[in-house]
């Protein structure tokens, strides 16, 4: 009987690739023209942020003589109201929202999807969990992160928080509706008639079953983390300065944006850049699932 137990639940199993299957699917996700793209694009904007002190030694406040200075050889897309390079600052905002996207979206999808399949291991549990994600679900990301930093303060960890809740919601219920659909399929069922251990069946059968839509949704709502960023910074509610930020470059370049351009178009052309990023790989990705 204990064989058996064994071997029931991994033929039901068998309708997801084992072993390096999944990552083999996503390995050639990578390898299509959208995932080329996308791995190219990260792989550019994550380098040239993490090398950000290598390639700038300087800082991102370091000042020059002239404020306002248009383009140059010596400063690409000319200096700010200060004197300090606009490319720069550029580069080490891209830092920030990396650093912000980066470990608040992994943050979120990683409580949303415990939030979601709270259920299996209590449905009032679960059922509470979901109500309050329809309460967070009630408020839109920038007014949810408007509402976080009138409490706490802006800054980074501010941001952080406003990313990280917003997300929950659509991790959540993607979770929860995937434990309602993988908890009655039969090799499911089977292995609760010969006993198995509801975390066993959690861990081996219905989690590794639910990742690929939610990585697709982490995907997306990277996208959405950095406008996130950028509206409530925008609006003054972001990154204290001088430290920089896409956002906060774009809230201060609109004041000069009829006598210096190019203070708006650096930080908003890599604003957009990591936007199509994510959203090349969300499509990779969306594409590799939907063809397991």
């Amino acid at each position: 009987m204990e064989d058996t137990a064994h071997q029931v639940p991994e033929t039901g199993r068998s309708r997801r690739p084992r072993g390096g299957g999944a990552w083999s699917r996503y390995a050639s996700a990578l390898r299509t023209p959208k995932g080329m793209a996308a791995a190219i694009l990260l792989v550019v904007l994550i380098g040239g942020a993490l090398l950000a002190p290598v390639i700038f030694p300087g800082g991102y406040d370091q000042q020059a003589r002239g404020a306002l200075q248009g383009p140059s050889g010596a400063h690409p897309l000319g200096t700010d109201e200060f004197g300090r390079d606009i490319l720069v600052r550029t580069v080490y905002g891209l830092r920030t929202d990396l650093s912000l996207i980066l470990t608040a979206v992994p943050v979120s999808l990683v409580i949303g999807t415990l939030l979601g399949l709270a259920g299996y291991v209590s449905k009032p549990l679960g059922a509470v969990f979901q109500r309050v994600l329809d309460i967070i679900l009630g408020f839109p990301g920038l007014i949810l992160g408007i509402m976080i930093v009138l409490v706490i303060g802006t800054g980074w960890l501010a941001l952080f928080l406003a990313i990280a809740v917003a997300g929950l919601p659509g991790f959540g219920r993607m979770a929860r509706g995937g434990l309602l659909s993988e908890e009655q399929r039969e090799y499911v069922l089977a292995a609760r008639v010969l006993g198995v251990k509801r975390s066993t069946i959690m861990v081996r059968h219905i989690l590794p079953n639910v990742v690929d839509p939610l990585l697709v949704q982490a995907s997306v709502f990277m996208v959405i983390a950095i406008f996130i960023e950028a509206g409530l910074s925008i609006v003054g509610l972001g990154i204290n300065p001088p430290n920089p930020s896409l956002g906060a470059m774009l809230n201060v370049g609109a004041r000069y944006v009829q006598t210096l351009p190019s203070y708006v178009i650096g930080p908003g052309v890599m604003l957009l850049l990591l936007a199509l990023a994510f959203t090349l790989l969300s499509d990779a990705l969306n594409q590799a699932a939907t063809r397991r």
